[in-house]
């Protein structure tokens, strides 16, 4: 006989009051957006990120609207770093990062520490990131680990190859830690975004047509604002997504769902 099915309070759904949810990256962008979001959700928030001021200031963003968060210096190049940054804020309930970099090149000009500047930040850390907090969520019972990976897992274009392949890389990580730490009820999601606003891609933005043809590539005809991914990051998060994990979730504004090239009359 089935147990009978508790009671839930969906007005309570997104709520994440009396937890604690690291960001990394959280200095500027997307991260700081999430971060934001999380706390306004009831969430202390560790503002973690490389350049300590970014970290700090949206630490005073936060405080600012009522929110509870503490700045955390933190270099994901850093194993030792990553480490200790686990081990701090193991009994969190979830951690969010979203570093990344990007060298817009076609492959045969590319230089191998470009390669591995790339390679090292985007996936390496990721690997690092996962695991360690990961093994120590697992320890505590469970969590929720978010990564952002791109359209470009899916689609490229020239000037793509290796920023695609890590992003790649980072979903097929994730699927493999929700199939190695789900018994334990650690649960890993990516978030994939579109074109969005932010200094990752203030390269395209300079370029009026390249700018435009990106935004008219997507279902919506605009490119995205960094605060329109903070909901994936707080439904992730939270108890609303208790049996989501090893997924991707699109946020893209329709780029990967249409063609694109050409509107038909019918």
């Amino acid at each position: 006989m089935n147990a009978p099915t508790p009671a839930v309070d969906y007005s309570r759904l997104f709520r994440l009051d009396g937890r604690t949810v690291v960001v990394v990256g959280a200095g500027s962008g997307i991260g700081r957006e999430a971060a934001q979001a999380l706390a306004a959700q009831g969430a202390h928030v560790v503002v973690a990120d490389y350049s300590p001021e970014g970290a700090e200031a949206t630490a005073a963003l936060i405080a600012e609207r009522g929110g509870v968060a503490e700045a955390y210096e933190l270099n994901v190049l850093d194993d030792d770093a990553v480490e200790a940054a686990a081990e701090r804020f193991g009994t969190a309930s979830a951690l969010v990062f979203t570093a990344a970099t990007n060298v817009r090149k076609r492959m045969d000009d590319y230089s191998m520490d470009e390669f591995d500047r790339v390679v090292n930040l985007n996936l390496r850390a990721s690997f690092q990131l996962i695991r360690r907090f990961g093994r120590r969520f697992a320890d505590n019972g469970g969590g929720s680990i978010i990564g952002f990976a791109s359209i470009r897992a899916q689609v490229v274009e020239p000037g793509q190859g290796v920023y695609a392949a890590t992003k790649a890389g980072l979903v097929q990580l994730a699927k493999t830690a929700a199939a190695e730490y789900g018994a334990s009820g650690v649960r890993v999601n990516v978030v994939a975004p579109g074109v969005v606003e932010t200094p990752l891609t203030g390269q395209i933005r300079a370029n009026e047509e390249w700018y435009r043809a990106y935004a008219e590539k997507s279902a919506l005809g605009r490119w995205a604002r960094p605060d329109e991914l903070a909901g994936a990051v707080v439904f992730l998060a939270s108890d609303a997504s208790t049996f989501v994990t090893g997924s991707t979730v699109s946020v893209d504004g329709g780029w990967t769902a249409i063609d694109g090239r050409f509107t038909p009359p019918a």
